[in-house]
């Protein structure tokens, strides 16, 4: 994601630059809101892709279905009489 000049004033400026390795001197930032949110969405799932273990997440996927339609037929029967 491309960084444009920052505040000078900033006073969060020097402890964020000196965590992640930026120059002290030369403030960036960068506006996450003016991504589109698919746009914003496609650069953090490039970012974290490679730490992705995917059979865990198609069995957390597959667990989640199931949980859904668990939860779908329970509301269906909340508040029917047993007869």
């Amino acid at each position: 994601m491309p960084a444009t000049e920052g505040k000078r004033g900033d006073p969060r400026w020097l402890a964020f630059a000196r965590r992640y390795g930026f120059d002290p001197r030369r403030p960036v930032q960068w506006k996450v809101e003016a991504l589109e949110p698919t746009g914003l969405q496609r650069l953090v799932l490039a970012a974290v892709d490679t730490y992705i273990d995917r059979g865990v997440l198609a069995r957390r996927i597959v667990r989640e279905e199931q949980q859904r339609r668990a939860l779908q037929e329970f509301v269906g029967r909340w508040g029917a009489r047993d007869v």
